[in-house]
């Protein structure tokens, strides 16, 4: 039992030396790593309908999350706001959703399109609280893990891009108000 107790203090001791964590924190290839291994966790939980779900409900919540304040504040009237999975009519699985009473062609982009906003909040994370934080290996993959997270979530699904291009009316507002954007930069 003392050789055992031993062995995992040395490791423990290894893993927060200043050495071995300027080394992991700093190379981009643990950073990588350790996405692709937390992303296929998270795959591996797919064999499962709750597991999946279980493990999807941080993102989700957010992600739904998203289109309820700005369809919300965009008097979009949701009226339903979903984290449990459920079958559609194609037979695929839906994580989440949100439903809406009042989807016109001034709200249907940005209410669909809402969880792009998680990504300036995962910009903020990483350049206002990765510096602060204390350097541990428990910190960064806490880190690494929320900013997995966060912009795997960011992304529009189908049906988000669907019902944002359900006004033609809207997707042009939307385009001529981001190129008169652009040109005022």
């Amino acid at each position: 039992m003392d050789i055992a107790l031993q062995i995992i203090y040395k490791v423990w001791t290894f893993l927060h030396s200043q050495e071995f964590l300027q080394a992991f924190l700093n190379n981009r290839f643990f950073l990588i790593f350790l996405v692709v291994f937390l992303t296929r966790l998270k795959y591996a939980t797919y064999t499962s309908l709750w597991m999946s779900a279980l493990v999807n409900i941080p993102g989700t919540f957010l992600h739904e999350l998203m289109h309820f304040l700005v369809g919300g504040f965009l008097n979009a009237q949701p009226c339903n706001f979903t984290l449990f999975p459920r079958r559609n009519l194609d037979g695929d699985y839906v994580m989440g959703s949100v439903a809406f009473r009042n989807i016109t062609f001034y709200n249907a982009v940005p209410a669909a399109l809402a969880p792009l906003l998680l990504l300036p909040i995962g910009f903020y994370l990483n350049r206002y609280y990765l510096p602060v934080m204390d350097a541990t290996l428990f910190n960064y993959v806490v880190y690494v893990l929320l900013q997995t997270i966060i912009v795997e979530n960011a992304i529009p699904s189908r049906t988000d891009f669907k019902v944002a291009g359900k006004f033609f009316s809207g997707v042009i507002l939307y385009i001529v108000l981001f190129c008169a954007f652009l040109l005022m930069l």
